[in-house]
């Protein structure tokens, strides 16, 4: 009898790793998928190519003499805000795309594949890191062009950017969340603008938190993007790490033990 019940367990367990190599494998050749539509139509890459370059510029340039009294002085406080604000608001996309593939009935062609059911979404969600990566690096270096020089060094600033890219990521579950139930695209990105443009517009991104009403400083400093833009602009300007990072990397953990379940949960029962 221990003998029967033991190989049930081993033949159990080969079952259980099978299952999760192939999840993994069927995930990355959805990832590559993604990609693969990057590369068909360019122009989903619009917004973390010019959304950078283009707010950049625009804050540098109107807000830079009034907060800091020239452009350089304002650089190490709107760079990382810029990214910050452009790489969040990207993971916007995800729940988008997710709904119209889903509208568009690709996932019920999935179905038919024998593949993991998971991979589909999965998938999606590590092609948009893809983006991220773009949005951190053309950020950087627009204002590198500018004269922005990160007093933290090379190191730091790439700690900086992985940072703001796995925040990001658990962030796009939240909105992977919202593109699996609502009813279509287009809700998914309004309920996604009108949550994330007043948390990155109300926080420290672009103005010192000090120069703002006291009712409203309240809200700014606990607003987790001030909290993710204090970490980013640590590491990059000073290349020390304080305790707003490790708030930022426990937020993001918090969301994706949330809203990973219930995403997996939503999408299982929809496909």
């Amino acid at each position: 009898m221990s003998r029967t019940y033991q190989s049930t367990v081993n033949n159990r367990q080969l079952k259980n790793r099978t299952s999760f190599r192939q999840s993994v494998r069927n995930s990355l050749t959805m990832a590559y998928r993604g990609l693969l539509k990057i590369k068909r139509t360019p122009e989903q890459l619009f917004d973390v190519t010019l959304q950078p370059i283009i707010f950049t510029l625009m804050f540098t340039y109107i807000f830079g003499g009034a907060i800091s009294g020239d452009v350089k002085s304002y650089l190490p406080v709107i760079i990382p805000g810029i990214l910050v604000q452009t790489v969040i608001t990207t993971s916007i996309v995800t729940g988008v795309q997710l709904r119209e593939d889903m509208d568009k009935g690709v996932f019920d062609r999935f179905k038919s594949l024998p593949i993991a059911r998971i991979a589909p979404l999965a998938g999606a969600l590590l092609a948009d890191t893809i983006r991220y990566t773009i949005a951190t690096v053309l950020t950087f270096t627009m204002g590198y062009i500018m004269g922005y020089r990160p007093e933290g060094g090379l190191g730091s600033v790439i700690i900086a950017g992985l940072i703001v890219i796995v925040c990001s990521w658990a962030i796009s579950w939240i909105f992977a969340f919202f593109g699996v139930i609502a009813r279509t695209a287009s809700s998914v990105q309004g309920i996604s603008m009108l949550v994330l443009f007043p948390m990155t517009f109300l926080s420290n991104a672009f103005v010192p938190v000090d120069t703002m009403p006291n009712w409203l400083q309240w809200f700014v400093k606990i607003n987790p993007i001030s909290h993710l833009v204090t970490a980013v602009r640590e590491l990059a300007n000073t290349g020390t790490a304080g305790w707003d990072l490790s708030i930022s990397l426990i937020g993001a953990a918090v969301i994706v033990i949330i809203f990973a379940p219930l995403t997996v949960s939503a999408y299982m029962r929809r496909t």
